[in-house]
Parts: structure tokens; C-alpha cells; sequence
């Protein structure tokens, strides 16, 4: 079980907005968060992976307390260790796409397997330049669960993909998070595609 509860205050134009969500989920489910530009539905998934500040709140993931502001608690990104898809993809240029998934995680068989799921299997040894706008976003799906992450934060992870490509990457990613239980939260601006694996859905925003 995940339970979150935070607040934090937006700079939103020339006033304030604030975030203030709390969000419960099983393992292994999978919740969808939707809601308005400038809502501050990144930043929430920022929150949850240290990469930015809640005003307060706290995070418990599985037993572990992630952060509790009441009691000064706050763990480094690198010992929450969540996988991270971020909606740039924040990609390395100078790193081949076998490079990406190595530098997150060092199970070789694994990363074959990621590869595969990830059609990128004759890619591995191209750097990002070299590579299509799908092609990255499905390189930075697969770096973000190279490391086999308890908690998966994705934002709009499937923007960039065909229907079909689409279609076969979900698939093929619920089969392995069922598998390995993660817990995976989406921002998504598309909902309706992700329908028949979402466990909840959460709004931000008016």
C-alpha cells in the first residue's frame, strides 16, 4: 500500500495555486492522474521522487516512509529509488540506448528483455540523436525500469507512439508489472487509453 498526502503551494501566472492531494493505491495497481495544464500534476510526481518540495505532507511507500514533514523526514531521491519517466525524457546524448538501461540497472538479461519489449533490440548501440521521438520515449520507459523499481512515476509516457506501438508497449508493460508487482502512477492527458489498466483515477484541478 501507498498513501500520500501532500500540499504545496503553485506560482500559477501572476498569483498561487495550491496542490493538495492525498492518494491511496495497492500494490502493484495502477492509478491514472489527469487534470488541467499548470495543475501541477508533474510536479506531484516530482514530490513523490524528491525531486522537488512538498509545504508539507508525507509519503509512505510499502511500510517505508518516504517523507513526513512533521518529523523532519526526507529521503533522497536516490534512497526512494523510484523509476522516473519524465515527459522530456531527459535522455543522455553521448550514451548508446544499451548505455541508458546499464548506467540504471546491471541485470544484462534484464535489459535484453527490456529491449525486446521495447523494439529496440537493433537500436542498442544508437545514441539518442540517431533515434525517432518514439524511439526516445520508449528508451526512457525502459531506462526508468531498468533498475526493477517497487514505484513507477510516468508522465505522459505514451505521447509520442503510433496506436499500434502504443497498444503493444502497454501491453507488454502490464505483463511485467503484474509480474513484478510495481506500483505504477501515470500523469496522462489521454485517460480513456489506459482504461483497461487503470485500478483508480485521480483528478488535480478545479
Amino acid at each position: 500500500m501507498i498513501t500520500i498526502d501532500i500540499h504545496k503551494k503553485l506560482r500559477a501566472g501572476k498569483g498561487q495555486t495550491d496542490l493538495q492531494i492525498r492518494l491511496q493505491a495497492h500494490k502493484g495497481t495502477v492509478t491514472v492522474i489527469q487534470g488541467p495544464s499548470g495543475a501541477g500534476k508533474s510536479t506531484f510526481l516530482k514530490i513523490i521522487a524528491g525531486l522537488a518540495d512538498a509545504d508539507n505532507g508525507s509519503i509512505n511507500i510499502h511500510g517505508t516512509t518516504w517523507l513526513d514533514t512533521a518529523k523532519g523526514i526526507n529521503l533522497s531521491p536516490q534512497k526512494r529509488k523510484a523509476g522516473f519517466v519524465f515527459q522530456n525524457y531527459a535522455l543522455f546524448p553521448n550514451m548508446t540506448v544499451r548505455e541508458h538501461l546499464e548506467y540504471a540497472g546491471a541485470d544484462a538479461a534484464w535489459i535484453d528483455q527490456l529491449l525486446t519489449l521495447g523494439g529496440l533490440q537493433g537500436d542498442a548501440d544508437h545514441q539518442p540523436e540517431q533515434l525517432s521521438g518514439g524511439q526516445q520515449q520508449r528508451l526512457a520507459i525502459l531506462r526508468a525500469m531498468a533498475n526493477k523499481p517497487a514505484l513507477l512515476l510516468m508522465d505522459e509516457p505514451f505521447s509520442a507512439l503510433d496506436q499500434k506501438t502504443k497498444a503493444d508497449l502497454i501491453a507488454g508493460l502490464q505483463k511485467l508489472w503484474g509480474e513484478m508487482e510495481t506500483t505504477v502512477i501515470i500523469v496522462s492527458h489521454y485517460p480513456q487509453e489506459l482504461a483497461e489498466i487503470a485500478g483508480q483515477d485521480v483528478y488535480i484541478g478545479d
